[in-house]
């Protein structure tokens, strides 16, 4: 369960993908159709059956939340009760007086410890998503994306936590200010390599102008429409259809590795005017410098997260420091106590950080529903039936409630953004766009 260790790592990573090492030689996959022949979208509804499946969904992964919460809390506490993380400490100062070699020992076993006990629900989730069929990965396949995904997060996670009581050692007051110093520009550097070093390792990537010249035709139109230039080898396919049922897109890296990345499962499931749409709301991520904002911002809330953490392990270890058998907060034994913590602040704060996010997709919503306005025959049904047609296959419930919404969800519902699409019109109203103009 490396995920509150990776919620710190990857904090500034938003949506940071995964993919494999090696480019391969493909043939071109089936051409985009080139309009739809559907009824016009007035709401988002699901077929009777589909509705069912979307509902019992939706309360399962209601469950799962609140299960996948209180796993993470009763594990960090349960290794802290029991004197595991003493236990592992000992041992590495066995090993070895020096720190460095006993951060080497110590926090891969910690982590792996936590993860071995997580993994029974991360096995159960992906069953579901088969289940579900919102999959199709192979076991194989997604044990081998588990082992990548570790070896990644232990690696950096070594790294950051062995920096981490480095600094505390150094400075037990401002241990907090000091080791965000160092770790943002770190993390900075781990969403810049993404795309080239991490994103290959889970998914393959080809150049959208190889597999599909006449979409990216198509997608320039989008750019010159926009006053934009976006170099054609920034535009990528991933080979999502190896391993997933839905569609999706995502703008990924910043500065020179930044990227325009579009699932062939998007592609293939849609006409060619909603592929522009789903393009032109990932442009506008692009445009709008989402993805360095939030940066910014992630790195303004780990630095309050720190400071947070900074004032209240000094109570903690007041109350519970001879129950956990730990010395003090240089000793190994309390990274769980600083796991805990973070985990919680984190679950206090992703109200916010959730807020923020369907701020930015909304952003993202206007600006393809803009920059597609007279490219696509209808824009506004393009967008809209682009939300419906991802809907249906992700089986998206389309009555959350309010409070669901709010806490876990980090895009608007899908019935909202329909409506939205569906409204939007600022020209026959003589109004200026607000992005496009």
């Amino acid at each position: 369960m490396l995920r509150l260790v990776a919620a710190v790592a990857f904090l500034l990573v938003f949506g940071l993908n995964s993919g494999d090492v090696a480019a391969q030689q493909t043939q071109a996959a089936p051409a985009v159709q080139s309009e739809s022949h559907a009824p016009p979208v007035t709401s988002y509804t699901l077929p009777p059956e589909k509705l069912v499946q979307a509902k019992a969904l939706y309360i399962l992964r209601g469950r799962l939340r609140i299960v996948d919460s209180a796993l993470s809390l009763l594990i960090l506490l349960g290794i802290l009760y029991f004197g595991v993380a003493a236990r592992y400490r000992d041992w590495a100062e066995r090993v070895s007086k020096w720190r460095f070699v006993q951060a080497i020992i110590f926090i891969p076993l910690l982590l792996l410890s936590i993860d071995l006990i997580g993994l029974p629900l991360e096995i159960y989730q992906h069953h579901i998503s088969l289940q579900y069929g919102l999959s199709i990965q192979k076991w194989g396949s997604w044990f081998a994306d588990v082992l990548k995904g570790e070896a990644i997060g232990l690696v950096l996670s070594t790294l950051l936590l062995g920096i981490l009581f480095w600094i505390i050692v150094r400075s037990p007051r401002r241990w907090w200010f000091y080791f965000w110093l160092i770790a943002v520009p770190i993390l900075f550097f781990v969403v810049f390599i993404a795309p080239y070093v991490i994103d290959p390792l889970f998914n393959k990537f080809e150049l959208l102008e190889k597999t599909h010249p006449d979409l990216v035709t198509a997608i320039e139109k989008v750019v010159q429409r926009a006053g934009m230039y976006i170099p054609s080898e920034r535009m990528f396919e991933m080979k999502a259809s190896e391993k997933v049922t839905t569609l999706n897109a995502y703008v990924t890296g910043f500065s020179d590795s930044k990227r325009v990345v579009v699932w062939d499962t998007t592609i293939q499931k849609l006409t060619t005017p909603e592929t522009l749409f789903v393009f032109g709301h990932e442009m506008g991520h692009y445009v709008l410098k989402h993805v360095f904002h939030g940066m910014i911002i992630g790195a303004i809330a780990l630095l309050i997260g720190f400071y947070l953490v900074y004032r209240t392990c000094g109570w903690v270890l007041i109350r519970f420091q001879q129950h956990w058998h730990i010395r003090d907060l240089s000793d190994w034994a309390a990274l769980p106590m600083l796991f805990l913590l973070l985990g919680v602040f984190g679950f206090i704060a992703e109200p916010i950080t959730n807020t923020y996010s369907r701020h930015v997709e909304h952003q993202a919503d206007i600006y393809g529903l803009e920059v597609t306005h007279g490219i696509n025959p209808d824009s506004k049904q393009a967008a809209a039936h682009s939300f419906q047609v991802l809907g249906e296959l992700s089986l998206d419930y389309p009555y959350p409630s309010r409070f669901a919404v709010f806490w876990f969800y980090n895009h608007p519902p899908t019935a909202d953004r329909i409506r939205f699409s569906i409204d939007y019109d600022p020209w026959a109203n003589r109004l200026s766009p607000k992005y496009v103009k």
